[in-house]
């Protein structure tokens, strides 16, 4: 009996997990290039419990990189990925990975990103001349930078493939590679200046399941209430 209450014990901790991510993905659902985490929890049925209504929970977590809606904005630094890749962004501690293409220059006209941090181009950081407005900049499909018909630098856009899942949070819609994943070059690939890409959190389906978690947490409460009730009319008895 008391390995049945561990259990039960195990999955209203994972469900307190779980209800935890639900309400972040919903805190975040108007975060600029926010990837949701799904859970995979199931519910493994005890015949034991009573009316079959309560179980161990399995709870693994991994990020959805489903494409998140594409919204026009008008801005000629804010730029959507269509297809599978990521901006690439320098820090002091290596490079991170968004699908956040919500951009600015900084007093020196590079490109960086809302923290301040540089967005990689192929060759580099990316500089706009002082001279040039920034109505004047066109990016192209491919991620090229120009102006005036001059080429001024393309964004370094990768791919991790198979790897992606294997991508962990780095904090602001950005993700760090493990050290012994090297990511290449995206392919089918498309730039839309002007667009953000929005969260692909869906409110309908974070509340389907926050009321799926709930309705677990009760039945298993309802359990242990039931256990600890049990135990002690045993022990009533037992002592006369």
């Amino acid at each position: 009996m008391s390995e049945i209450t561990n259990q039960v014990g195990t999955s209203i901790t994972a469900l307190m997990r779980e209800f935890n991510i639900i309400t972040h993905n919903m805190a975040n659902i108007s975060t600029v290039g926010y990837k949701r985490v799904c859970n995979s929890f199931s519910k493994a049925i005890d015949g034991t419990t009573p009316s079959d209504s309560t179980g161990t929970v399995d709870l693994t977590s991994a990020f959805d990189f489903s494409q998140g809606n594409i919204t026009d904005t008008g801005r000629p630094l804010d730029f959507a990925l269509m297809g599978d890749g990521f901006f690439v962004i320098e820090t002091t501690k290596g490079p991170v990975y968004t699908r956040n293409g919500m951009f600015m220059t900084n007093a020196d006209g590079r490109i960086v990103d809302t923290n301040g941090r540089s967005v990689s181009g192929e060759d580099g950081p990316i500089t706009l001349p002082p001279t040039m407005s920034l109505s004047e900049v066109h990016v192209s499909s491919d991620g090229s930078i120009s102006a005036n018909g001059a080429l001024i630098g393309k964004f370094r856009i990768v791919d991790f493939n198979d790897k992606e899942a294997e991508l962990l949070p780095a904090g602001g819609s950005c993700f760090e590679a493990p050290k012994d994943i090297r990511p290449g070059l995206a392919e089918n690939i498309v730039v839309k200046q002007g667009y953000l890409e929005a969260s692909n959190v869906k409110m309908v389906d974070e509340l389907v399941d926050m009321i799926m978690v709930q309705r677990l947490y009760e039945a298993n409460m309802k359990f242990i209430t039931a256990q600890k009730e049990t135990s002690g009319s045993l022990i009533s008895l037992a002592m006369g």
